[in-house]
């Protein structure tokens, strides 16, 4: 790394802008500042954004920003600027967008070039430093984008004029209205069952990607139709991903996404919101299908979120965990040698975890192919029979090889974990912890994203001001933190319904209708309908591309922001009533009802949401104590619906302190209740049936309820 004077990055709070402050490349942050001194000097821009879990990112700022020769040409005739991703959603999202206008893709690092006011003229994402890939050398593209801006001006701006139209039409999604129907539910799972992979599972072809919220609307399909197609697509899927490298074997938690389509060979970073959204999958299909392979992995990923991503002092979950240590390996703390494993293991357990893990003097990693990923090859039964041995002993023995090679790799020297934590995937973490915490009977891990929720609404909201996007950052004390976007809005208020269902605390229902009615406020489109991703009212950031008005519906790579304030409103709506909310979250699915069909398995928030829309939700009440009460509880939170509520009341007498008006009206007027022995009450949309008082009767009343015809 270069010695040179920090340059405006010393003053950064994003630890990925921060390792990049000692470059002799003159960065600049990402606001007025720079565009200030863009137009003053009548340069332009060089926008890099990056995270700090990405690999290429890494590699193209040691071969080109700590280049002194590209940093003399970059200081000279542009003024650079680097943005964080994760911190800055909004700007990524839209130059994402731009880039892919001109080139057919994006991706990170992103690089775009920018007129002095922001405007995009010419983007790509990783350049080479010299001719290599197929791509011109940065160097060759620096001068020749230097050179156009200086003597074909024109040019340069008629390429940003239309890119910035093209950005404003495409990301307002505009002339796409329609009537909502429910049946864009079953053309989503039928696109589903057409993408998917019937060898290997997923959806597609490589890279690989996991697709939560597509994979929880085919679990709801099922458990309402019982259709067996769709119950193979999802455990084949959850399955394959879980025995594969893109899982972590030893630690828990999944990584980012699969090279290959077997699932095989992952990109090893781990993310927050992609271990969140698995996570409900995993408990979901436990539910479903009452397979406990998926409850083992859905407590082993709260396991690597606990160990690994937790805040356990303060509360709260961190962003990231990188993929590697350095520029010189790709994810070699993750994978073995044959050699490395036989040093840590005695001969049995060797032979059991090579069988089982596929480790072998040949491995899947091209930058080093002694290097194995640990993947599950062979069933402990199919060993037990090839080595002769009882598969009690076999299961002994690689219970023993897991937990000394996890031991082994622990005392290597660990990727970066990013510990900012951002708004939107604690929001994402509190809720995934809190449903699978309530179904796996997990009170710990309840308890400490309740403890996480705590902090979020208390060092990230102010009722005034709305929602910040980072709730703290790894080196704390900054200045200023960005606003909030739509997900941070829609996200926390999933959370907070999440957190009134798993304790019947009121506060977290009043949190949840004053986010959202800031949300509102904020955010909504009053004549067009549906939500813009920036807050309106108060954004002052009108610089460049944020000028696009953006209504965010692909998922991409987390639930996207309308779906999920759509999905948001009409689960508050169940619980208080407020017949504003559901046409909100109507109008919102509306704006978007023309093109979700085409959308498929990018949409699935949409999907879900949408499950909402059509279906009267189910709501559970289990009122009383003792075991006759926590066996219609375990009972009401058994079968796996998307909009089923369940709650707990510790008395009839307490139904007025625990829920709302709206709802304790209802429920008390129901005729039967008893106020002696427990019971549960039962409601589809806003009408309640009588009480019932075994788990049988309540069984059968749920099957009722939620199972469904194709629509």
């Amino acid at each position: 790394m270069s010695t040179s004077q920090p340059n405006a990055l010393v003053h950064a709070s994003s630890a990925y802008l921060r390792s990049a402050m000692n470059q002799p490349t003159q960065w600049q942050q990402w606001g007025p500042e720079a565009f200030v001194r863009a137009k003053s000097e009548d340069k332009p821009i060089l926008l890099d954004i990056g995270a700090v879990w990405c690999h290429w990112c890494h590699v193209m700022d040691r071969e080109s920003y700590e280049s002194a020769e590209i940093a003399a040409i970059l200081n000279a005739y542009f003024i650079p600027v680097k943005v964080d991703r994760d911190e800055r959603p909004d700007v990524d999202a839209r130059y994402q967008a731009a880039v892919a206008a001109i080139s057919g893709q994006g991706g990170w690092p992103l690089t775009v070039f920018l007129t002095p006011e922001g405007k995009p003229f010419f983007g790509g994402t990783y350049f080479p430093p010299q001719d290599a890939y197929g791509r011109p050398s940065f160097q060759r593209i620096l001068l020749a984008i230097s050179e156009a801006f200086r003597e074909r001006r024109d040019e340069v701006e008629k390429e940003s004029d239309g890119l910035m139209h093209a950005l404003a039409h495409s990301e307002g999604m505009v002339g796409h209205r329609g009537a909502f129907s429910p049946k864009i539910i079953e053309e989503m799972v039928q696109a589903a069952l057409g993408a998917f992979d019937r060898e290997n599972g997923g959806f597609s072809h490589a890279p690989k990607f996991p697709h939560p919220p597509v994979i929880d609307l085919l679990l709801d399909w099922y458990a309402r139709t019982g259709e067996v197609q769709v119950e193979h697509v999802v455990t084949t899927t959850l399955e394959k991903m879980a025995r594969g490298g893109v899982y972590d074997q030893l630690a828990g938690g999944f990584h980012r996404y699969s090279v290959d389509e077997r699932w095989c060979v992952p990109h090893f970073e781990k993310m927050a919101y992609d271990n969140s959204g698995l996570m409900k999958n995993y408990v979901h299909a436990w539910q479903a299908t009452a397979n406990p392979f998926f409850a083992e992995v859905a407590r082993d990923i709260m396991r690597w979120l606990r160990e690994c991503l937790s805040d356990r002092t303060l509360g709260g979950y961190y962003g990231s965990q990188d993929a590697d240590i350095d520029l010189h390996d790709d994810g070699d703390y993750f994978t073995w040698t044959l050699a490395e494993a036989r040093a840590v293991l005695t001969p049995d357990e060797l032979t059991v975890a090579a069988a089982h893990y596929d480790i072998g003097e040949r491995g899947e990693m091209q930058h080093d192919p002694a290097k194995n990923v640990l993947w599950v090859s062979k069933p402990i039964a199919e060993i037990a029979a090839s080595q002769n041995r009882t598969p009690e002993k076999t299961a002994e023995l690689l219970a023993s090889a897991k937990q000394k090679l996890y031991s082994a790799r622990l005392e290597r020297p660990t990727p970066f974990i990013d510990r900012t934590l951002y708004t939107n995937w604690n929001a994402l973490c509190i809720s995934a912890v809190l449903q699978a915490a309530r179904v796996l009977n997990d009170e710990a891990e309840q308890e400490f994203a309740l403890r996480s929720l705590d902090r979020l609404l208390a060092e990230a909201f102010r009722p005034a001001l709305g929602l910040l996007h980072v709730i703290a950052y790894a080196e704390g004390g900054a200045s200023q933190r960005p606003a909030g976007v739509l997900d941070d809005y829609a996200f926390t208020i999933l959370a907070c319904l999440d957190a009134y269902e798993a304790t019947g605390n009121l506060r977290y229902i009043a949190s949840a209708e004053e986010i959202a009615t800031r949300m509102i406020s904020g955010f909504h489109d009053e004549s067009g309908g549906g939500f813009f991703d920036l807050d309106s009212a108060s954004s002052t950031d009108s610089d460049g591309a944020l000028t696009a008005r953006r209504k965010p519906f692909q998922d991409s790579p987390t639930p996207a922001g309308d779906s999920s304030a759509a999905l948001a409103l009409l689960r508050l709506h169940a619980i208080n009533g407020d017949a504003r909310l559901h046409d909100l979250a109507k109008e919102t699915l509306e704006v978007f009802a023309g093109v979700a069909g085409q959308f498929g398995i990018y949409a699935g928030a949409y999907g879900v949401a949408s499950v909402w829309m059509a279906r009267s939700h189910t709501l559970v009440v289990v009122v009383g104590e003792g075991p006759q009460a926590a066996e219609l509880y375990t009972e009401a939170l058994s079968p796996f619906a998307l909009n089923k509520i369940v709650l707990r009341v510790r008395n009839a007498a307490s139904l007025q302190t625990t829920l709302p008006p709206a709802l304790s009206e209802s429920l008390s007027a129901v005729p039967g209740l008893q106020r002696g022995a427990a019971f549960a009450m039962l409601c589809s949309g806003f009408t309640c049936l009588p009480p019932v008082h075994t788990p049988s009767e309540l069984r059968s009343a749920l099957r009722s309820a939620t199972r469904t015809e194709r629509t």
